[in-house]
């Protein structure tokens, strides 16, 4: 945990140069743990997204425990079953906007389970001062507190004045050549600008897998956290 006070600025407005294209979606469930087949899925389907340095694939989440903090155990017996509303989302620069539209009437395969993609919005980033990213990858060897202070630095390199950061459990994405840790992390109390600078920059690597990748969230809740070992 990281805390420290800030400052409040008016009169920001969001700039739309990086946006959110939201898919409607058909979908019956799909593996907890998807994001392996997930972003093979979605770059096969565009194979420009891989090389565009400001785009990234946002994992597909419904109703979960722990307001947002976690997940079922990533097993891959266990489906999360999707509703009408949920949404296929990537983050992506406001010129690759109509490109990344042709995923519209795609079929996807996403380990087994299909995804039918329909019509997109395409909406801007958010300036609220509460940002949430479910997945920032962690170093093996890496403590809790080794973790908190090593993004802490990250963000200070953007330039972002760290005020307020909490980290979740760690979990972990299996890959068929690796195993990937991850964290969930919280920022709080960002200013405007900071806020759209890290939803635009992201935090870490794997953007292309849901990692590192922010959104806007109501405020800090309790975090249930797991003992490293």
């Amino acid at each position: 945990m990281y805390w420290q006070d800030k400052s409040v600025t008016e009169n920001f407005v969001v700039p739309d140069d990086i946006q959110d294209l939201a898919f409607r979606m058909r979908a019956r469930c799909l593996p907890v743990d998807h994001a392996f087949a997930l972003s093979r899925a979605i770059t096969d389907a565009l194979p420009w997204l891989e090389s565009e340095p400001d785009a990234g694939i946002h994992l597909i989440h419904v109703a979960e425990s722990g307001n947002g903090w976690y997940r079922p155990d990533d097993s891959a017996r266990e489906l999360l079953q999707v509703s009408r509303r949920t949404r296929l989302r990537l983050r992506l620069p406001k010129a690759r906007l109509d490109d990344a539209r042709a995923l519209t009437g795609r079929h996807l395969d996403v380990g087994g389970y299909e995804i039918i993609v329909g019509e997109a919005t395409a909406r801007a980033l958010s300036a609220q001062t509460t940002l949430f990213s479910r997945h920032v990858i962690v170093e093996a060897a890496q403590s809790e507190a080794e973790f908190v202070e090593h993004c802490v630095e990250q963000l200070r390199g953007m330039g972002v004045k760290v005020r307020k950061l909490l980290c979740g459990r760690r979990s972990a994405f299996e890959f068929p050549e690796r195993r990937i840790l991850v964290r969930s992390l919280m920022l709080a109390e960002l200013e405007p600008e900071e806020s759209v600078l890290v939803q635009q920059r992201g935090l870490g690597s794997g953007r292309n897998i849901g990692c590192g990748l922010f959104i806007p969230h109501k405020g800090i809740k309790s975090v249930t956290t797991d003992d490293d070992e």
